[in-house]
């Protein structure tokens, strides 16, 4: 046999069109994480200002006409209205202005990164610093000390994510990755339902009571964990149904290329590009770390938003794997299933 024959033989025309797809895909890959993380700072950060009538308006006008725009200020009326406004996570930081002493107060909340809330620091350190003043710096919502830069929830999710569509990847290379009937992709996403209860269950132990990494209830986060895997694996299965193989590539175009860096995990949303700070919450993994730190953190506040991105990432992605389990196809078998066992006549002959 030839060498053209032989390489004919080892990679098929739908493996050449696999390769370039998986070549983009590195290229994706490395451009969305390097984009999104190259270069951090904050950019109109929800921050409130605590100060006499006289000096409130003055000092938010300040504030917005810093450099870059770092802060998107508002007047508050006082201290304890900022700090609820903080663990509802309407805004993430307040400085409350001292008219009396020289000494101000910057509360924070380390819980919803602790990136973010250096950053905050530092700008109001140096504006002050313009004044004259000193500002002492108050965390309301602290991060575990198990917790190093509040990066446990991201990873949290990220494995959650994982094994969402790993499951449902392996569901579709065992026996095809279009469900053949109706019958066959109810049975796919009741395992994948039951694998998403337990994924769920031991993220949230491994995280709360073995490792100490997370506070908050360890049944909420089982919750979360739950629809978090079932939402990424019902996700590929559709992908996977309308696409064949093809659908486990672009659910990790979806994930781990798009997702990950945009879920505001090493750096919280307010320090990501404007491409990337969009995206982010409508994904699986920005709305599920956006979860995962308001049940750790924030008292469960604020997580409507993204329980709905998770929910319906679920139900439409089980819709569709329904939906194109219906429709009436040709029986065949998958196309690399073919060119593989072509492939291994060709070299038995």
């Amino acid at each position: 046999m030839s060498l053209v024959d032989e390489l004919k033989s080892a990679v098929t025309p739908r493996a050449a069109l696999l390769v370039v797809g998986v070549f983009a895909l590195q290229l994706l890959f490395i451009t969305s994480y390097v984009g999104a993380l190259h270069h951090p700072e904050p950019k109109d950060v929800p921050f409130g200002v605590v100060a006499p009538p006289q000096v409130s308006a003055q000092l938010v006008g300040q504030l917005e006409k810093l450099p870059g725009a770092p802060l998107d200020p508002r007047a508050v009326t006082d201290e304890a209205t900022a700090r609820d406004q903080i663990l509802n996570r309407d805004i993430d930081g307040a400085l409350i202005l001292v008219p009396t002493g020289r000494t101000d107060t910057l509360l924070v909340a380390s819980g919803g990164g602790t990136v973010l809330s250096t950053a905050l620091e530092t700008i109001l350190t140096r504006v002050e610093g313009t004044q004259q003043r000193t500002v002492r710096t108050v965390d309301v919502a602290p991060a575990s000390a198990q917790d190093f830069d509040g990066l446990s929830a991201f990873y949290l999710v990220v494995g959650w994510c994982v094994g969402g569509y790993i499951c449902a990847a392996i569901l579709a290379i065992s026996a095809g990755s279009r469900p053949a009937n109706r019958e066959r992709a109810i049975i796919r996403l009741g395992v994948l339902a039951l694998y998403s209860v337990l994924g769920g269950l031991g993220g949230a132990i491994i995280v709360g009571p073995i490792l100490g990494a997370l506070p908050g209830s360890v049944a909420a986060l089982w919750g979360l964990g739950t629809l978090v895997v079932f939402a990424v694996g019902a996700a590929t299965l559709a992908l996977q149904s309308v696409f064949g193989i093809v659908g486990i590539g672009l659910a990790i175009l979806l994930v781990v290329v798009a997702g990950n860096p945009s879920a505001g995990g090493a750096f919280p949303l307010p320090m990501l590009p404007p491409f990337w700070k969009a995206i982010g919450p409508a994904l699986p993994p920005g709305a599920g770390t956006w979860a995962a730190r308001s049940i750790a953190y924030f008292k469960g506040n604020d997580m409507t938003g993204s329980m709905l991105v998770l929910s319906a990432w679920a139900v439409v992605g089980a819709a569709v794997t329904l939906v194109m389990s219906s429709l009436k196809r040709k029986p065949e078998a998958e196309p690399i299933a073919d060119e593989l066992d072509t492939a291994s006549g060709a070299r038995a002959h």
